[in-house]
This record gives C-alpha cells, sequence and structure tokens, in this order.
C-alpha cells in the first residue's frame, strides 16, 4: 500500500452554527459544499484547509460528548501546520479562544500550542 497523503477529517459537533463559525470564520477554512441530509437530521459541511486537506463537520441530534480527559485510546487531536505561530496564537485570542501556554518539541525544535474547538476537540498549532 502507499498511502498518498491525508484526504479529511471527520468531527461532530454538538451545535452545528456554532462550530460551523469557528472553523469557517475563526480557523478560516473554506466551505466546499454544505447539505442537509433529512434521513438522518444532520449536517453535513465540507471544508478545505490551503494544502487540500479536507474537514468533514457533521452534526447528529444528542452526540454523547468525546472522552477527553483522562485520554481514551483512538484519535488524540488534529495539529495545524502554521508559519508564524505568535501570529496564529494573537488571531485565536482575538476571537477569544483561550489556548496553552506554546511549548517546544523536544525533538524537532519546533514551537506549538493546544487550544479547543466549541466541543473541546484538542487543536494544535505547530509552527512549520
Amino acid at each position: 500500500m502507499n498511502l498518498a497523503g491525508l484526504h479529511h477529517v471527520a468531527i461532530i459537533a454538538s451545535d452545528y452554527r456554532r462550530s460551523k463559525r469557528f472553523y469557517v470564520e475563526v480557523l478560516g477554512l473554506e466551505v466546499v459544499a454544505e447539505a442537509y441530509r433529512a434521513a438522518r437530521d444532520s449536517w453535513k459541511l465540507d471544508l478545505r484547509l490551503a494544502d487540500g486537506t479536507q474537514l468533514e463537520l457533521f452534526s447528529f441530534p444528542a452526540p454523547p460528548p468525546r472522552v477527553s480527559r483522562p485520554e481514551a485510546c483512538g484519535l488524540r487531536h488534529l495539529a495545524f501546520r502554521v508559519a508564524d505561530l505568535d501570529a496564529a496564537l494573537a488571531h485565536l485570542h482575538a476571537h477569544s479562544v483561550d489556548s496553552e501556554p506554546v511549548r517546544v518539541d523536544e525533538y524537532t525544535g519546533r514551537r506549538f500550542s493546544f487550544f479547543a474547538d466549541p466541543d473541546g476537540l484538542p487543536l494544535e498549532l505547530y509552527e512549520a
């Protein structure tokens, strides 16, 4: 098998409108398509990052909360590559999004910081 890259990551939101605003207006992802799926009473929003990677944002009636602490097995977080970590954090703070203190990856020497989406999904900014 020769995996060519990451195509998309799917996220389920508890409040579709709030999460759509966060990912589109705060993080700046591009809307590719949006559809309401009546049979599931669910929205599906396809979003794209500058490198072509996609996020699928879903809504479902009453989804259970994500287990985060203590950390559960499985997907831990999403990391976004940024050229200027300080500028990216300033942008988040200007939109009232808190972040953790900046840390340095002990193996690469690169700086990074964590923040959360409206449902508490851990997200990371990693300075490239």
